[in-house]
């Protein structure tokens, strides 16, 4: 077990490495470079040549390179010209909002499809299947900055239920009650809309699973010896079709990325997907590449949990 998480840990090694290279490559191929947006235009062309020299700039890609892991591996990922700050310092003010956005919509997501697929797969062929498996397909085919967009109008302009920009009332004290409700209710409904799309694979999935498993010929004995239906369907068919769920907690990280990117823009946000695209729009060099990186190596992280999960519930893994 210990030697199959060692290897596969190591294996992520050389993908961060990769992912490392294509993020500078791909930011150098972009108009612009660090300077960029740091000064005049008006300025002198001798005096922006003198800054580049000074700043390694006109140094080959690969010299750059390891000065900017170098600096990287030290928490430094240059200047933001935008908001005149470290990125570093800059982000860790916007990762908070986006961890506890990613955290929520994960709890809902489980929360909303662990009961659905399993009253799916239970009850499969009924109108309640078939209600749910509608839900599912209208989930599949909506996509996502949409259905925010109409839970928005609906829930924060409409019905004035929840805060529609912002992660906290203005003048809220951070530390009182009061702050930790503003708080979470600036959260409810980005969090809620994306779970009520995520959700959809995961009911889709477990319903499978459930299905498949009850016509395993251990279900069959056991209903045979007479075991009753609550007893096969809590201490075999859940038990049997919940594990390989777990495998997917490391994928659903990776799908949340994406999802907050177009939830903080919406709903007006302020984590690192709204910062990601500003700075994107804005041409913000450091910030947008810091951002590439950290995304990349949530995606590389999120595979490996699951890996080591699914290894953990599946001993076919570990054997092969």
């Amino acid at each position: 077990m210990w030697k199959l998480i060692v290897r596969r840990t190591l294996i992520t090694i050389p993908q961060i490495i990769v992912l490392s290279i294509l993020v500078f490559i791909l930011a150098q191929a972009m108009p612009g470079d660090a300077l960029t947006g740091l000064i005049d235009p008006s300025i002198d062309p001798a005096t922006i040549e003198a800054m580049r020299e000074r700043l390694g700039l006109n140094n080959p890609w690969y010299v750059q390179y390891f000065e900017w892991v170098k600096g990287v591996l030290q928490g430094d990922f240059g200047q933001s010209f935008r908001f005149k700050m470290p990125v570093s310092e800059l982000i860790g003010e916007r990762i908070i909002n986006t961890m506890w956005l990613s955290l929520a919509t994960l709890v809902l997501t489980y929360l909303i499809a662990i009961p659905l697929g399993i009253i799916s797969g239970r009850f499969n062929d009924t109108w309640l299947d078939r209600a749910i498996t509608g839900y599912t397909y209208i989930g599949f085919a909506a996509p996502l900055f949409i259905f925010a967009l109409v839970m928005l109008f609906i829930f924060g302009f409409q019905l004035a239920w929840f805060p529609t920009s912002g992660s906290v009332a203005p003048g809220t004290e951070p530390g009182t009650f009061a702050y930790f409700i503003s708080k979470l209710n600036h959260l409810l409904l980005p969090a809620l809309s994306m779970a009520l799309i995520t959700t959809v694979s995961t009911v889709q999935y477990l319903r499978s699973e459930i299905i498949d498993t009850k016509q395993k010929d251990f279900i069959v004995t056991a209903r045979a010896k007479g075991a009753s239906e609550s007893r096969v369907y809590n201490r075999h068919v859940l038990r049997n079709s919940l594990l390989p769920i777990a495998a997917f907690f490391g994928y659903e990280i990776t799908g949340l990325i994406g999802g907050t990117i177009f939830i903080e823009n919406i709903f007006g946000y302020p984590g690192m997907g709204e910062l990601f695209l500003s700075s994107i729009s804005l041409r913000d060099y450091s910030v947008m590449t810091a951002l590439v990186l950290l995304f990349g190596l949530a995606a590389i992280i999120g595979a490996l949990l699951s890996d080591i999960i699914l290894s953990l519930v599946d001993p076919r893994i570990r054997i092969k």
